[in-house]
């Protein structure tokens, strides 16, 4: 009962949302259905898109749907903004506009979820506290205050009943998607319920702010001593799950060119920084903002840019960080047997595939770039029309490339927004130049061979106490094995049939080691 009683409340939702869909002229997706262009067609008739939405690009009329139809969605649509390789170049970049911005609620409300969080009055924290916000978005809003102890802060407060709204709408896009991946198994490519799992997780994220405190922090220690990128100081002590309180930021919004011209601050140069910081955070760190746009970034009077904002982060492991690099020298070196060969070696691309036939794909994507000067490449189509191309190989997704191509997408955006005339890649050049001679020349990957060959010997003897262990175990009856198999286990010294074998492997990969060491 509680089943058919689900199914019904998010069938009352979904017409409700297919009405407000039909009115922006945003249910074109249907028509990939079969049957589904009629019911477009009747849905037209029915209720007439909205005279502002006529003329408008397909993805700038569901971005205006999503925004009606509030923060759930809104987000979802951030999500479908990383899909590129699902629903064109086009419709994501209009999708990766979606602004998360909502009016604020009462600032009493916001004073009692920080006496609630903190246990205190709101002037035994504050000596001062504007209840009016000065930015509200779907999760949290942020206002100003005053510690009691004399230092200018911004507190960032959840807003009231956000977690229990997102619950019902995630609930209704993951009853959707699974009969998606029921009723038509060929849409399980797109993978919808992986989509809303993932959006799911975001959302737990963003709803505890000790974690996006804790990804701040983290951020600030790896820029530590860095000049021209910083983070704002945290006050833990004044931050709990529903509310954050940072050091406040003085500066010029990064988007308001002219302020930052008056200031005396070169565009170029800031380019330069927002380039060297993007670059440290991906390939240096593995950890990065992936909310780059021009409201979370600022323009302190030194011409350092502060970041804020960091309910969304991205991570890279070496594995990611590596792939990523050795296919972007091979694109910009026309070498595409190794662009090829890279997702392969990865584990990307499934060894069932023609290489032959991946490294042909790559070089559709890779010749046009060879006619256009670095300063003209944008890296994040690059990588766009790669996801594109890698569906028809079987690629599986990965999602950490997905947040690192929108992000890209953001931060190219924001430097053509600068300075039209230069290129952040460029830019970065010797920075990445650097980088790959340190970590992808020949010799440093045969040190990297050889430190993951010693690091599987030092893991070798615990491997073997367990097996030792597991031997005993069979012999003394602590698994219940026939005591025949037992003694063959065992052999006739006690060394079972599995002892020799091992010491032999372990030699085997000693010797590797060596090899690898001496070449």
């Amino acid at each position: 009962m509680t089943g058919l009683w689900r199914g019904a409340r998010h069938i009352i939702t979904l017409l409700r949302i297919g009405v407000l869909l039909a009115r922006h002229d945003a249910l074109f997706p249907l028509e990939w259905l079969t049957f589904g262009a009629g019911f477009v067609r009747l849905t037209r008739l029915l209720f007439p898109p909205r005279a502002e939405v006529v003329g408008l690009r397909p993805g700038v009329r569901v971005a205006l749907a999503l925004q009606r139809l509030g923060p759930s969605y809104i987000k979802l649509g951030q999500a479908l903004s990383t899909r590129s390789d699902l629903i064109g170049e086009e419709m994501a970049a209009d999708l990766s506009s979606l602004q998360d911005k909502l009016p604020p609620f009462p600032g009493a409300q916001a004073i009692a979820v920080i006496e609630a969080e903190l246990g205190q009055k709101i002037d035994q924290l504050f000596s001062q506290f504007d209840a009016q916000a000065i930015a509200a978005a779907s999760v949290a809003q942020v206002h100003f205050a005053t510690t009691s102890d004399g230092l200018d802060v911004a507190v960032k407060v959840l807003r009231p009943g956000v977690a229990e709204a997102f619950d019902r709408d995630l609930d209704l896009l993951m009853w959707l998607a699974e009969r998606i991946e029921g009723w038509r198994p060929e849409w399980q490519r797109v993978h919808p319920i992986e989509i809303v799992h993932r959006l799911r997780q975001s959302v737990e994220f963003e709803m505890d702010l000790r974690l996006e405190a804790a990804a701040a922090a983290e951020l600030a220690e790896n820029f530590a001593g860095d000049e021209g990128f910083r983070v704002p100081r945290i006050d833990w002590s004044r931050t709990a799950k529903r509310m954050l309180t940072t050091e406040r930021i003085r500066g010029i919004p990064i988007g308001d060119k002219e302020a930052i011209r008056a200031a005396g601050i070169e565009a170029r140069d800031l380019v330069g920084k927002a380039a060297a910081a993007f670059f440290a955070m991906v390939f240096r760190d593995g950890f990065f903002h992936a909310d780059l746009h021009p409201g979370n970034l600022f323009v302190a009077a030194d011409g350092a840019i502060v970041a804020v904002d960091f309910g969304i982060m991205g991570r890279l492991d070496r594995k990611h960080r590596y792939y990523l690099a050795d296919m972007l020298l091979g694109f910009l070196t026309g070498n595409y047997r190794q662009v090829a060969q890279v997702h392969f070696d990865a584990g990307f691309v499934p060894a069932s595939e023609s290489v032959e036939a991946f490294t042909q794909a790559c070089r559709s994507i890779g010749e046009p770039l060879l006619e256009r000067p670095l300063e003209q490449i944008s890296v994040a189509r690059l990588l766009s029309q790669l996801f594109q191309i890698t569906g028809q190989f079987k690629m599986e997704t990965q999602p950490q490339l997905l947040m690192l191509q929108k992000t890209m997408v953001l931060a190219e955006g924001l430097g053509r927004q600068l300075d039209p005339t230069v290129n952040m890649w460029e830019l970065a050049r010797p920075l990445i130049e650097e980088w790959m001679a340190l970590n992808r020349s020949a010799p440093a990957r045969a040190m990297l061979g050889a430190a993951d060959l010693l690091g599987s010997l030092e893991r070798l003897p615990a491997l073997l106490g367990d097996v030792e262990r597991t031997l005993k175990q069979l012999a003394h009856g602590g698994l219940p094995l026939h005591p025949d198999t037992v003694r063959v286990l065992q052999g006739p010294q006690g060394r079972g049939p599995l002892f020799w074998p091992l010491w032999i492997a372990a030699l085997a990969l000693a010797a590797l080691a060596l090899a690898q060491w001496v070449r």
